[in-house]
């Protein structure tokens, strides 16, 4: 069993002992333990939602079938935000007052995790594992709330630091998401440049959302970038840099996990 799946197991396990109060506690009865999780399922990250989802219901398979927790059997509930906070805290009202969920796991998403996460810890209802290296979700500490991810801001800080330094580079510039998820990526990058004594020669945004970023790569290349730090998440890295080879512009691209996958490489 891998650790991540080990301390579900335990967090499971601390929820599933004792007596009467344990009848008392949202989404644990007799029988079963009932958890929830929020993907996209409909939008620009279904690429990383759908193996989520089938991995995450293998394991509550492989766990029922050993017998549950305590005897308990889990069930997954799974909404679709379609990477829209709106929508994610709409699918966080509905697990919380009609499914009665314990936990919600392995949500998907920085702007739609923020937007429905203090639902859930109002509620009393446990946040873990959600896919997002935010900070929010591990800071301020909290006892509900419980992330595994290496946090967007440290993945850029640390990354960017050692290209320039390695490579010599002396233009940097970003283009990020215009909400928190891009500005945690963009302020790792400034946190790095800080380091060196450098600033961005160029910042650019785009909307959650957007298809063309030629305005953006045409800044970025006027400014003759030799690196861009990418806020971006798959799909919106795939068009940056497409747009950038169609534009004859090749610098270096480094950006975090949330903008790479396979087909990038």
């Amino acid at each position: 069993m891998t650790y991540k799946a080990k301390i579900i197991a335990l967090a499971f396990a601390g929820a599933a002992v004792g007596g009467t109060a344990l009848a008392q506690t949202q989404g644990v009865s007799k029988n079963e333990i009932v958890i929830g999780t929020v993907q996209d399922l409909s939008g620009p990250i279904v690429g990383f939602s759908k193996p989520t989802v089938n991995g995450m219901r293998m394991r509550v398979d492989e766990i029922n079938q050993l017998g549950g927790i305590h005897g308990r059997k889990l069930r997954l509930v799974v909404e679709d935000h379609g990477y829209d906070p709106k929508k994610a805290v709409l699918a966080a009202n509905k697990l919380i007052q009609k499914d009665r969920i314990f936990a919600v796991l392995g949500s998907i998403g920085t702007p739609t995790a923020l937007a429905a996460m203090p639902l859930y810890l109002e509620k009393n209802v446990a946040h873990l594992f959600p896919l997002t290296g935010a900070r929010q979700m591990y800071e301020p500490l909290q006892k509900l709330k419980y992330s595994f991810a290496a946090p967007y801001f440290e993945q850029m800080r640390a990354g960017l630091k050692r290209l320039v330094k390695e490579k010599g580079l002396k233009r940097v510039c970003t283009i990020y998401q215009d909400d928190d998820f891009g500005a945690e990526v963009k302020d790792g990058g400034e946190a790095a440049l800080k380091e060196l004594g450098m600033k961005y020669t160029e910042v650019t945004t785009f909307k959650r959302g957007a298809t063309d970023f030629s305005s953006q790569v045409e800044r970025m290349r006027g400014a003759s970038c030799e690196v861009v730090v990418m806020g971006t998440i798959i799909r919106e890295t795939i068009g940056t840099v497409a747009t950038a080879r169609k534009l004859g512009f090749s610098p270096e691209f480094i950006g975090t996990t949330a903008s790479y996958d396979g087909i990038i490489a």
